[in-house]
Order: structure tokens, then C-alpha cells, then sequence
């Protein structure tokens, strides 16, 4: 058995792999790369060959932050079947790779399921669980789309079922845009929430949208009340989903949000997608959670969670210490 390590240049080779085992990795996706490169990301599509066939891909990002450097490997890598010897085998290309970009370390979060098996695995390969929160949309919540509307409803709590058609009695309007100009009216209410809830605001969203939006694959979503926008959201369709990527609101008594999913709901429905993903939630052990409220909101459209493997490190330097350190501060300061 030879294993060969060798880049991939055809998109179409490339997203045949994904769909093929893992459509729902969505940062393992060609489009991600080339939001990566719009901002100047270095980045490298690798395809793993086993006698010549290829049973493996891993799209490597070199992320410069102030807590020091690493090569990430988001949603990846993917496998035909995850073997120790196909691990191995792009981990020590990978490493090599890290030394000569002056890396510090290698993470790895593929959407596996968070088995013993695999925590044996990653054990063996001399990884550590990441120091960071869970991200990515590792803890998910997920709305089977194989039912009816009217199914659909009644299978959200009622409240939510309420806050819905309240705002359908209230004429709360859903703009839908794929065009990047409207970002300006999400970016408005996303500073805002963003002051509200705490939180550092996400880098390159202008980027991703017009990237996915490009291939018809990202919509902006805009509920408007008397004039008003109220609540803004993202939703990227990838594979076998609709993610729903990015929120944003203002404080109001409006129902705004809850009509803003349902739509989105609907519209994924009308373009066959299978899953409608809200993202990640809250751990149920961890009731004071940044996240327990957003996690309320999601749970109530009915849905289930799907929970694949925590991120993991390699360590490549011993300066690793230092990125760990911080990341383990930030997470006990926020309540992660």
C-alpha cells in the first residue's frame, strides 16, 4: 500500500469528494477556500492517494493571529474512511508544512462523530482537545425537512408557533437579497447586537456572503416592520443544507427573528435542501452558558443535535504553550 500527498486543482474533483463524504463540511468546501484567499489567507488543497485513488482531502488554512500561528483544517479533513495510517500519512505533510510557514501548532475539527473510538484515534496521533469553545458548529441544532409546513409548525413549541404568526398578523415583512450591497443594512444591526450580547464580531462575513452569494448559494434575509429592519440573518446552502450562518437584531417587541427562520425555513424546503441547520448551541450541563438563550430560541422550531468530535491541536512548537494558555483565559472568562 503507497500513500502519495499531492494538491488538488479541479474544483469539480474536489467538491465530488465532499458531497460524496462529507456534504455537510462546509469550511472543507472550494467556495471556503476562496473566501480564504479574498482575505489573503494562505491556503493549500491537499488530496491524500492510496495506490493512486484518492481517499482523502484536507484544505489547510495558515491562520497569523495575535495569539501566535497555526495551520487549521475547519470541518476537515475527510476521509474515505478514517484509518490511523491515512491520518498519519497527511499529518506528517502537514507538520512539515507547519515548521516551514513557522506554524505553532495544527488543528483539526472534522465532523466526526464524538465516539471513544475517535478519541482513542486522535489520542494515538498525539492530539489534545483544544483549549478553544466549542465552534464550528460541533454541538448543532437540526430541522429535518422531509415534512409538510403545516408538520413543520406543529412540531415547534408553541410559543414559538405564537411568535410566528404574531408576526405574520403584525405584517412583519421578509426581504430576501443576494445582493451584497443590502449588507449594509445587516452590518448596521450586527454592530449592535454585537454590543449587546458581548461578543468580538466575525471577520470576513462581507467576503463570504459575496462569494456564496456569487454561486447563488447565500441569501441575506431582512425583516422589515413598518419601514423598520428589524432582524437581519445569513444563510449559506451547502450540500445537503441551509446553514443558518450569521444573525443580527435589534431590541424590540416584534417578533422579527421567529419570522426570519420560518422563511428561511421555507425557502431551503423550496430548493430541496434535506437539513435546515441553526448552528451551534449550548452543552445542556452548562445552564449559564453565553449561548443558553440563542439556544432556547433555536430549540423551539423542533429540530434535534447532532454532536461531532471537539476540536483538536497538535502541537508543533513548543510556543504552543503560549496560544493555549490564552485560549483556556478567554474560555473560563466568557463562561464557555
Amino acid at each position: 500500500m503507497q500513500f502519495e500527498i499531492a494538491p488538488i486543482k479541479q474544483k469539480e474533483v474536489w467538491e465530488t469528494f465532499v458531497a460524496t463524504h462529507a456534504p455537510q463540511a462546509l469550511f472543507q468546501s472550494w467556495l471556503w477556500g476562496e473566501v480564504q484567499e479574498r482575505l489573503e489567507h494562505k491556503i493549500w488543497r491537499l488530496g491524500l492517494f492510496e495506490d493512486s485513488k484518492l481517499v482523502g482531502i484536507a484544505q489547510v488554512v495558515k491562520i497569523i493571529a495575535k495569539r501566535g500561528t497555526f495551520l487549521h483544517i475547519r470541518h476537515g479533513p475527510i476521509f474515505v474512511s478514517h484509518t490511523k495510517t491515512r491520518w498519519e500519512s497527511i499529518l506528517d505533510y502537514v507538520k512539515k508544512l507547519a515548521r516551514q510557514e513557522h506554524a505553532w501548532f495544527i488543528r483539526v475539527s472534522p465532523l466526526i462523530a464524538n465516539s471513544e473510538e475517535h478519541t482513542t484515534l486522535f489520542s494515538h496521533l498525539h492530539f489534545r482537545p483544544a483549549a478553544i469553545h466549542e465552534v464550528d458548529g460541533e454541538r448543532c441544532w437540526v430541522l429535518d425537512l422531509d415534512k409538510s409546513e403545516e408538520e413543520l409548525l406543529m412540531g415547534m413549541r408553541k410559543t414559538t408557533r405564537y411568535e410566528i404568526k404574531l408576526a405574520q398578523k403584525l405584517n412583519v415583512s421578509v426581504r430576501k437579497s443576494s445582493n451584497p450591497a443590502d449588507l449594509s443594512l445587516f452590518f448596521r444591526l450586527y454592530k449592535e447586537t454585537s454590543k449587546r450580547h458581548g461578543f468580538v464580531t466575525h471577520q470576513g462575513i462581507a467576503e463570504e456572503f459575496e462569494v456564496f452569494a456569487d454561486q447563488q448559494k447565500a441569501l441575506l434575509l431582512l425583516a422589515t416592520h413598518e419601514g423598520k429592519v428589524l432582524a437581519s440573518a445569513i444563510v449559506l446552502f451547502y450540500g445537503n443544507q441551509a446553514i443558518y450562518h450569521h444573525g443580527a437584531s435589534i431590541t424590540s417587541k416584534i417578533p422579527a427573528s421567529y419570522i426570519i427562520q420560518w422563511e428561511a425555513i421555507r425557502e431551503a424546503k423550496k430548493r430541496g435542501i434535506k437539513v435546515y441547520n441553526f448552528y451551534g448551541v449550548a452543552p445542556e450541563n452548562k445552564p449559564n452558558h453565553p449561548w443558553r438563550g440563542i439556544t432556547l430560541f433555536k430549540k423551539g422550531f423542533g429540530g434535534r443535535e447532532i454532536e461531532y468530535i471537539h476540536a483538536h491541536d497538535l502541537a508543533v512548537s513548543p510556543l504552543y504553550v503560549i496560544p493555549r494558555t490564552i485560549e483556556i483565559i478567554r474560555r473560563l472568562s466568557r463562561g464557555y
